[in-house]
């Protein structure tokens, strides 16, 4: 029997408010101010926060339950609001003076990102300056900080990938997105220059995998923060995708039900085709479930035990991720295909959960291109590939 989730609970009652407005966000560009304070209401935002701080510190099956039922209602909603939630889990694993810098004062305070290290810095003394334009920042205008990715150069010349934290009075916010999918997640990019980051916020992303950050061993009695910040951080595209795919399902067998056909009044609930579809697509979802939830109760007993993951098993959290997603826009693609061409309209709930699940997979973490090789360079023994995320 699977285990209470009262936050799930809590976020039921929000969904169909969050649902109603979908179409609202898409048109705003961004989550509606309405569906953060209904979120934050039942303290989902503190999901990851340490318990130091006011924070909740719940498991990763019982967050990623809560964010596919959310992508469920809004898929945009879930996007940008699971990141800034995931982010508290990758804050706190900065040093103490940063998080009290951050959440010190204000235990509300979430942080949006743009990782990808295409901005400039310079080394100073005590820090770096870093200038950059700084794109696909899901959810920045919800934001209290940015968290960004660099590489410094350690003595020997060696590229050190890291990343900093900059608070939102010291960038601005450039309205630029404008997308086929995900249209209400409002990710933005941030522009910054010549701003001063100190090292106190500054970290290496390979300590943060391995247990090596200023961070690292400040809560002994914590189950989630004796882990990598990666598979936190990602954990939410494939939950989103599962979430649409499910919500997809529903969809399709409401309209299904007592659909016609235009042209020879023919009903169409009872056709061979569409009966073969869903019983397909069904299963594909419910697989990927068992494999997400399978994936995410390893995550957490891993941290549960503190032990951290072998490269292998890193290896499989990676990619098992990915496959599910592939299931679950497989899932969608087979029913919105058939659903016929009233459903393109905007205004039609399959169109968007159509767009959303593509979107899902097109982020550089679930790019399956990609997970396919780090999986079979490693079925094969072969080395890792530093070409691939």
């Amino acid at each position: 029997m699977k285990k209470q989730n009262p936050m799930l609970d809590r976020l039921t009652e929000i969904l169909p408010a969050i649902r109603a407005n979908a179409c609202k966000a898409e048109e705003l560009r961004q989550v509606p101010q309405e569906n953060i304070d209904m979120l934050n209401s039942i303290g989902l935002h503190r999901s990851f926060l340490p318990k130091a701080y006011g924070g909740l510190e719940i498991s990763l099956p019982e967050f990623t339950d809560c964010i596919a039922a959310l992508a469920g209602a809004c898929c945009s909603t879930a996007w940008a609001y699971s990141l800034l939630c995931t982010h508290n889990h990758q804050l706190a694993m900065f040093s103490k003076e940063a998080q009290d810098e951050i959440w010190g004062e204000n235990p509300d305070a979430v942080a949006s990102s743009s990782i990808a290290p295409f901005g400039k810095h310079e080394e100073v003394e005590g820090g770096v300056r870093f200038t950059g334009d700084m794109r696909w920042s899901s959810g920045v205008d919800h934001a209290d900080w940015i968290i960004v990715g660099f590489n410094r150069f350690n003595d020997a010349g060696e590229k050190i990938y890291s990343f900093g934290v900059i608070p939102k009075s010291e960038f601005t916010i450039i309205d630029d997105w404008h997308s086929i999918g995900m249209q209400g997640s409002g990710t933005k990019t941030a522009s910054i220059k010549n701003v001063f980051i100190p090292e106190r916020r500054i970290q290496a992303a390979k300590d943060m995998m391995e247990g090596r950050s200023a961070g690292f061993g400040l809560y002994p009695d914590s189950k989630i923060f004796y882990t990598p910040y990666r598979p936190y951080f990602a954990c939410g595209f494939a939950a989103m995708s599962l979430g649409v795919a499910e919500r997809m399902c529903e969809v399709y067998k409401d309209i299904t039900k007592n659909r016609v056909r235009a042209y020879t009044g023919a009903q169409v609930n009872a056709s061979i085709p569409p009966l073969l579809r869903i019983a397909e697509s069904t299963h594909q979802v419910k697989a990927a479930r068992a494999f997400l939830e399978a994936t995410w109760n390893d995550h957490k007993e891993h941290g549960e035990r503190k032990e951290y993951p072998s490269t292998e098993t890193l290896a499989y959290w990676r990619t098992n991720q990915a496959y599910a997603i592939k299931m679950c826009i497989d899932a969608v693609n087979r029913l919105f295909e058939a659903m016929g061409a009233s459903n393109w309209y905007l205004d039609k709930e399959g169109q968007r959960l159509f767009r959303e699940s593509h979107m899902t997979g097109a982020h550089a973490y679930t790019d399956y291109d990609v997970c396919a090789q780090i999986l079979g360079r490693h079925l094969m023994g072969l080395e890792p590939d530093p070409a691939l995320l």
